[in-house]
């Protein structure tokens, strides 16, 4: 179900929350964020609204989506898409921009799950699940981008992962289409920063959101691998991941900060394993430095 902007809707409601919920008085942001259905993207979703601005959910099935259409007729569009898809990317950004005048924010959210060990990752499997989590994300930023530049402002926030500073067993290709975005998302940093446009990655750790059932696809298990899979089901069965309305509420803070952090960690026990990962490669580099010199 798509909806269509209702210019005197948008206006009354928009006074209405900034007078209750925004002391400050700015103007209703316009958001524009991919998988919007489900989990974060909804979480997300909900506090912008509820913070008086203005949202374009982008999602393959905008079923989901019928009752924020229906209870905030005029401040929210709800479009189908297919991020893979590159020519409905750009389609649907122009949809997004004509249907409140600009974009503030940028949300790319859309993403799967991918469980199974290196080894049993087909090649259909892989490049499915890349098209989603890597080239999707890519596609949204060259589409977004020229608008932004264009009006000298905005803030596109990658969605990554905590998975994305390290390898894993049972979940590389999850981190290593994480690790990309990571990298590409640095390179676009620094290429928009003088148009004034703002990037920034997320990497969040365990939300309890549909991404590791409903958007998920299982390898066929390999036997050689029971032992280590019986360790991870141990290690895994004792995390509890968190509320996605935590993430959303640490997500409204800083697109409010005049300059928002490139990166950013959500969640107490992911910075902790991300800290801890980093003094331990931080440790491994100086233990191998005169070997690493000795390649000059």
């Amino acid at each position: 179900m798509t909806t269509a902007p209702v210019a005197t809707t948008v206006a009354a409601t928009a006074t209405e929350v900034t007078t209750v919920t925004n002391p400050t008085h700015r103007e209703p942001r316009v958001w524009f964020i991919t998988g919007a259905s489900r989990g974060l993207g909804r979480a997300f979703t909900e506090a912008a609204l509820a913070a008086g601005d203005r949202v374009v959910g982008a999602a393959r099935d905008v079923g989901p989506l019928a009752d924020l259409a229906a209870e905030h007729d005029g401040r929210f569009v709800a479009l189908s898409l297919d991020v893979t898809d590159r020519e409905a990317v750009f389609h649907t950004v122009a949809r997004a921009v004509a249907a409140f005048g600009r974009l503030d924010v940028v949300v790319n959210n859309a993403g799967v799950s991918l469980i199974g060990m290196v080894e049993e990752v087909t090649e259909a499997q892989a490049r499915a699940h890349l098209d989603v989590n890597f080239f999707g994300a890519l596609w949204v930023s060259q589409a977004v981008v020229p608008h932004l530049r264009k009006q000298g402002s905005g803030h596109i926030l990658q969605i990554g992962s905590m998975g994305s500073a390290v390898g894993f067993a049972s979940t590389g290709l999850y981190s290593a289409g994480k690790a990309a975005l990571d990298n590409m998302t640095g390179a676009l940093a620094m290429e928009v920063a003088a148009f004034g446009v703002r990037v920034t990655l997320v990497q969040p750790g365990g939300y309890e959101t549909a991404l590791f059932t409903h958007g998920l696809t299982l390898t066929t298990e390999n036997g050689a691998y029971a032992p280590l899979r019986a360790e991870l089901a141990e290690m895994w069965g004792e995390s509890k991941d968190a509320d996605p309305a935590k993430a959303a509420a640490v997500l409204l803070r800083l697109v409010d900060l005049p300059e928002p952090p490139r990166r950013i960690i959500l969640g107490g026990a992911a910075y902790d394993m991300i800290a801890e990962l980093d003094r331990a490669r931080r440790e491994e580099y100086e233990r191998w430095e005169s070997m690493s010199r000795d390649g000059d």
